[in-house]
């Protein structure tokens, strides 16, 4: 008689930061990914005229950057620092098991600097999604509920 002992997966850390908030911030990430540099700030023309081309750039008044910023920062500090580790997590820096060391690590960037932090990072929507997706959480669930 062969008895095989299935090896149980630990159990998956506790998120701080609410699944609804996560993913909003991916989203309006993804928004502002999708942006490029302004080519011509001082363009006196209409959107209907240029093709609302304005509405792909960011500039320093970009609603969608300041929503961005505003969301991140709305976060208090252990969801800024689960924000963090999901980013790292989902770029492969860190993995489920080393949770505590990647929040602990997202506590060394500094609150302050946090939503700079996360604007500045190419591709960081695919990041966090990946990195939500390490804790079973999908973000067609996520659309298809909201």
């Amino acid at each position: 008689m062969n008895i095989s002992v299935h090896a149980s997966e630990p159990p998956l850390p506790i998120l701080t930061i609410t699944p609804d908030s996560a993913f909003a911030i991916l989203l309006k990430a993804r928004e502002f990914d999708a942006k490029v540099p302004q080519t011509d700030p001082d363009s006196g023309s209409n959107p209907s005229d240029d093709e609302s081309v304005d509405a792909l750039e960011f500039g320093p008044s970009d609603d969608t950057r300041r929503e961005l910023v505003s969301a991140i920062h709305d976060l208090n500090d252990d969801e800024q620092a689960d924000l963090i580790a999901l980013i790292f997590v989902g770029r492969g820096d860190f993995t489920l098991s080393e949770w505590k060391e990647a929040r602990q690590e997202a506590g060394q960037i500094g609150r302050q600097h946090i939503p700079s932090y996360v604007i500045e990072i190419p591709l960081v929507s695919d990041f966090l999604q990946e990195g939500l997706s390490q804790f079973n959480l999908s973000l067609q669930d996520y659309l298809d509920s909201h």
